[in-house]
């Protein structure tokens, strides 16, 4: 059997795996402190089956729709290309036998796939989600995932019965990389833009960013832009590293500037070249999403067993309340010292306000009794994190230095 066969294989079983630990260990921690009312929708097997996701976001006309059709070497179903915003949904460019384009209803309950949970955002959103299934090899390996183009102003939000952000979260938190594209002629970050960056900003590892159309200038020209996107991104990505920008034109025709040919052809290779290797990485990408999402449920649950516990049993509970809401800050920082957790696993402090003002305390789930059935279930998923995950990261071939 040949090394990539045997990686497959290895991949597979380990992904089997853990899509068992979560069913088993994880999951029932997630039911047990109510998980998904805080805006986190549980995971389902078609998330563990189905091939790791691309998700791709920029302003209208930078060429997104252009740049799957590059990938894919021919048009695929539903597709609208032009100067003007055409993408007016999330679309999922996914591969099957017969080219067809499938409602978002009908998607999320479809077999293998990874979109059961946008069914959290109802039917306003799924009338704007759809399905474009073809017959292209790279689809066996890649879910591409076109957004609606980013508008300016009111135009934004203007038509759109759903939260944009939202949904791209939901995106981002599960896909394997997302592809930032920008116009080298429409360099802008508008405020609308930036929002969307900050709500990806925390999935920074995932981000590549492309300067795309870029040979549609000279060389000196591609020298201004190129620093001009880095300064943009700089205010908008908070992050110490310089952003890594890959510059091209992904589209079918020959580049137009042989100045730059050399140049961007090289780019283009290495952002080609790490779409590649995705499916290498997708059981390593998983480990590591779900190894995160323990973190973040077991701080969320002795979050919860701390409000908990802090109720008085009879009287002024209305009044305490109030009083740990108002100083979360705090509560933060005991559970942090208590637990010994990393400010990075917290929930951020204002939507958990948000999420939590509206619940009974007394009603919050204790880890001693109740549902977290004597704190097995946290046992459970210590034991998860501390020697499953690590003996399943073990098995994967170059990962620990193993064949």
């Amino acid at each position: 059997m040949s090394s990539a066969s045997s990686y497959a294989v290895i991949a597979k079983e380990v992904m089997e795996e853990l899509k068992t630990l979560y069913m088993n260990t994880i999951l029932p921690v997630e039911e047990a402190t109510s998980y998904s009312s805080f805006g986190f929708s549980p995971l389902n097997a078609g998330e563990f089956d189905s091939p790791p996701l691309v998700l791709l976001v920029g302003p209208y006309s930078a060429g997104k729709t252009t740049f799957i059709e590059h990938l894919l070497g021919k048009k695929f179903p539903g597709q609208r290309v032009g100067p003007e915003p055409t993408t007016d949904k999330f679309c999922a460019v996914l591969h099957g036998e017969d080219e067809r384009v499938i409602p978002g209803n009908a998607l999320t309950v479809t077999p293998g796939t990874p979109f059961k949970g946008l069914q959290m955002f109802g039917n306003n959103f799924l009338t704007r989600f759809e399905g474009a299934q073809s017959n292209v090899d790279i689809l066996k390996n890649l879910t591409l995932i076109d957004s609606p183009g980013v508008l300016s102003g009111e135009k934004q939000t203007l038509g759109r019965s759903y939260s944009y952000d939202d949904v791209l979260n939901w995106f981002a938190e599960r896909s394997d990389m997302i592809i930032l594209l920008f116009d080298v002629q429409k360099l802008d970050i508008s405020d609308e833009m930036g929002s969307a960056i900050k709500v990806l900003q925390k999935y920074s590892d995932k981000i590549k960013v492309v300067l795309n159309k870029a040979d549609t200038i000279s060389h000196q020209q591609l020298m201004k832009v190129y620093g001009a996107l880095l300064w943009s991104l700089g205010k908008v990505i908070d992050t110490p590293e310089v952003t890594r920008v890959y510059i091209g034109s992904f589209w079918s025709e020959p580049l137009k500037n042989e100045d730059t040919a050399p140049l961007l052809e090289m780019e283009m290779a290495d952002l080609l070249r790490d779409l590649a290797a995705l499916p290498r990485m997708g059981a390593v990408r998983k480990i590591n999403d779900i190894v995160k999402r323990i973190r973040q449920i077991r701080t969320h649950a002795v979050l919860l067993d701390h409000l908990r516990n802090a109720m008085p049993s009879m009287f002024g509970k209305e009044k305490k309340k109030a009083e740990l809401l108002s100083d979360l800050p705090t509560v933060f920082r005991t559970v942090m010292k208590q637990h010994n957790i990393s400010v990075g696993d917290f929930p951020e402090l204002n939507k958990f306000k948000r999420d939590v003002e509206m619940i009974d305390f007394t009603e919050l789930p204790k880890i001693k009794g109740g549902r977290m059935l004597k704190g097995k279930r946290m046992q459970d998923i210590e034991e998860a994190l501390n020697s499953k995950i690590p003996a399943m990261l073990n098995r994967i071939p170059g990962i620990t230095g193993s064949d």
